[in-house]
């Protein structure tokens, strides 16, 4: 009976293995000639299977060890030099490549089956059988292939369906996802223009009259202006945001006209007029996908779009995709924009009217306190005080009875608010941007930024009929003019982002991977016209997703908390979403009460910029749990209620930021210590290595204005003798204390003694940041 079974189920596998192996040993023994070369094939990315992990596989401890009745057990140290002479084998190598197992998989692959055959008690009989015909000398060890293959593409599914997963991610054609749009004969009109030469308003004018229409903006304060201005000349319009909906009706039935975020665009209701804004957000890393998902799927009679001129060829490329002509109409700027002979050098000669920007909040604090230490009073606005706060600090900067003149922004005010400035101070030259992944870069600030920045001086309409613009440091004046002078960057891509039904697609296919993995998957697989669009920065989302990993959600809903518009580096937003996050999967509303407990309510007024800093957080956890009250409302059912304490909030770090200077004062050792400004250490840092390798403020005004550099240039300094006095400095100053590139100023220069600006301190940073928020 053993030997009849014995062989019977040799007589299977042998058949088995005229199926399954003969084609790839056939093949290796015309292919492979002993002693020379193995022809390894190239499959797809280079690292697009590093991505994938192996599934742990369980054997069932209930099995019948049908191979150990037939053949008898097996010796596990002879079997283990078996698998080890078999997993060495090029032939098998190569036979792993032909069926998609590449060599960042073979590895994993081998250590995985080499473990499943010495540690699992009952072997499947076919394996068992095999196995004990080659320890006895009766078969060869590439018949364990078919055996090995079998238990790769069990630990490894995507194996079986790759192809179904490129054509998944296959984004090369974005404008056919939106049939309805393209079941439309669309009017796309594009104003052009740089800032203040009323582009918008043109566009607007045409929404207003329009029987139906949609306003797209880029933040919330843009979507309420339209929303109060709409209602206010008898357009009845609603507002649709993130975190808030407002009715014009007041029984709540929708209205003819909505003003929205752009990222709440509804691409399923028909329009008349659709107007997007600030069309060059296209080129954004991590919000780009949402003006491209507006701009391919709205469905509207007419499209507006309003941005810079350097958008016009990329939008025309994607005119082409959709079939669609696009109509341009140019605009000038409505009032003069002058660049001024003079950098303003000190804070003493500060104006009425002026605005001095900043790239950090750490500059916006000291500024401000060296301002209002001589007398004058300032208004400050940065990306993350709360939308009243901004408001009620323009208000109070644009008031022509408020002895408020001067004020203290970061590039927050290039867009969303209406600003009385007269001359705009670039503080600095140096910005720190996001690149494709995720990355923050320091570099000179771009033209289309600097353009964006400089053009709010002198806007029309307002007390100054002309303006001006300049930088606080003379050095850094020809960059100014070098950048001014340029017209904004093309634009040759926009940006792209996979939708939730496209991430459900490959959580079937793949069911064990988590949605950090599945996303990393999704892009490294994905193939996209790199001619016109781009990959998003999904950094953000496969953080918040490997935030709540282990709290047990559905799919669905896992992906909305991970697009959830928080910012990562403050860690009392991420330490309360992932609270949300677990009372949902337990199936908990998020009441009033409990987050009055966890949030400290009531406020106490800040009385350091450390409390500040902490309100503006708290704000932000309140902004979340807005964001998820109009995507779960079972579970986070007291909207009203919340909304009451935010604005309650929002008047209190209003109070706190009038008073800024008392309570930098209150906090002398903050900005020096450990208050949390996210950019602050990274822009020392980067600032410092950019001069000291011989970079200048900026490359585009192609002059270099640093004592170091004059004195380079009049021949009364060598680059040998320039690198050995940088190099006494760089000792000298950390034998100081401040170290080499650390916490002195970034500025500082070795000819100039070490001296540094007005307002400028040494030290690290205070505050928290802006974030991918969606205001």
């Amino acid at each position: 009976m053993l030997i009849n079974g014995h062989r019977l189920t040799r007589c299977c596998r042998t058949l088995l293995n005229s199926v399954q192996v003969a084609r790839g040993t056939i093949g290796l023994q015309r292919m492979v000639q002993p002693g020379g070369p193995v022809a390894v094939p190239c499959r797809g990315k280079k690292d697009e299977t590093r991505l994938f992990t192996p599934i742990p596989i369980r054997p069932n401890p209930d099995d019948i060890n049908v191979g150990a009745e037939l053949t008898g057990t097996l010796d596990k140290a002879e079997m283990l030099k078996v698998i080890l002479k078999f997993s060495n084998r090029k032939e098998i190598k190569f036979l792993c490549l032909e069926n998609g197992i590449d060599s960042n998989l073979q590895q994993q692959a081998f250590v995985s089956f080499r473990k499943y055959c010495l540690e699992t008690d009952a072997l499947p009989a076919d394996l068992h059988v095999v196995l004990s015909d080659i320890l006895q000398g009766a078969g060869h060890v590439d018949d364990i292939f078919p055996y090995f293959l079998r238990h790769v593409k069990q630990i490894f599914p995507h194996l079986e369906c790759m192809d179904d997963l490129k054509k998944i991610s296959d984004l090369r054609q974005p404008a056919n996802w939106y049939p309805s749009a393209r079941g439309m004969n669309r009017k796309v009109i594009f104003h052009s223009g740089p800032t203040n030469s009323g582009k918008t308003y043109h566009a607007m004018e045409r929404f207003l009259t329009a029987k139906s229409g949609v306003y797209c903006g880029p933040l919330k304060l843009l979507a309420s202006e339209v929303y109060n201005k709409s209602n206010q000349r008898g357009t009845a319009c609603d507002l649709v945001t993130g975190e808030e909906r407002k009715f014009a009706n007041p029984d709540g039935k929708p209205s003819a006209h909505v003003a929205c975020t752009v990222e709440m665009t509804s691409i399923n209701t028909p329009y008349e007029v659709a107007v997007i804004d600030e069309i060059q957000l296209l080129k954004d890393v991590g919000r780009g996908w949402a003006w491209t998902r507006a701009f391919l799927g709205l469905m509207a009679e007419e499209i507006h779009v309003c941005g810079e001129p350097g958008t016009v060829d990329l939008l025309q490329k994607l005119c082409e995709t959709t079939h669609e002509s696009l109509e341009v109409r140019n605009y000038k700027r409505l009032t003069p924009l002058h660049i001024e002979d003079q950098a303003l050098q000190s804070l003493d000669n500060v104006l009425p009217g002026d605005c001095i920007v900043c790239f950090s909040k750490n500059d916006i604090y000291a500024v401000s306190r060296e301002i209002e230490a001589r007398g004058r009073e300032v208004a400050v606005i940065y990306g993350g005080l709360p939308p009243g706060t901004k408001l009620a600090q323009a208000a109070k900067f644009n008031d022509l009875d408020n002895s408020c003149k001067v004020l203290v922004a970061t590039d927050a005010i290039g867009m969303g608010l209406n600003l009385s400035i007269r001359r705009v101070i670039f503080y600095s030259m140096i910005k720190p941007t996001m690149n494709q992944k995720g990355e923050k870069e320091m570099d000179t600030i771009s033209v289309s930024a600097a353009l964006q920045i400089a053009g709010r001086a002198g806007r029309y309409g307002m007390k100054w009929d002309e303006g001006y613009v300049t930088t606080f440091k003379a050095e850094d004046l020809s960059t100014l003019r070098g950048i001014l002078s340029q017209t904004p960057e093309p634009l040759t891509q926009a940006g792209l982002h996979p939708t939730a039904d496209m991430i459900e697609l490959y959580a079937y296919h793949l069911p064990n991977a988590t949605l950090s993995n599945l996303m990393e998957i999704f892009v490294s697989l994905s193939t996209v016209d790199d001619s016109l669009y781009f990959m998003c920065n999904t950094e953000d989302f496969k953080f918040l997703a490997e935030t709540i990993q282990h709290v047990p959600l559905p799919l669905r809903a896992r992906y909305i908390f991970c697009c959830a518009p928080i910012n990562r580096n403050m860690p009392f937003v991420c330490s309360m979403f992932l609270k949300y996050a677990r009372r949902y999967s337990r199936n908990e509303p998020v009441t009033f009460d409990w987050l009055c407990n966890q949030c400290g309510w009531p406020f106490q007024l800040p009385r350091t910029i450390i409390d500040l800093v902490h309100l503006e957080a708290v704000f932000d956890v309140l902004d979340l749990y807005l964001w998820l009250s109009y995507r779960f409302p079972d579970l986070f059912p007291d909207e009203k209620l919340v909304r009451d304490i935010q604005r309650e909030l929002d008047d209190i770090i209003q109070q706190g930021v009038f008073q800024i200077t008392k309570l930098l004062k209150n906090s002398e050792t903050a900005v020096s210590t450990n208050t949390p400004d996210e950019d602050a250490f990274v822009m020392r840092q980067k600032k410092s290595k950019y001069y000291r390798e011989g970079g200048t403020p900026g490359s585009a005004g192609g002059t270099r204005g640093r004592l170091t550099e004059r004195l380079l240039a009049q021949g009364l300094l060598t680059p040998a003798m320039l690198q050995e006095l940088k190099h006494e400095w760089d000792q000298q100053a950390k034998r100081s204390g401040r170290g080499s590139g650390g916490d002195g100023d970034a500025d500082d220069d070795p000819f100039d003694g070490g001296k540094k600006g007005p307002g400028r301190r040494k030290g690290g940073g205070v505050g928290g940041g802006g974030g991918r928020k969606s205001k």
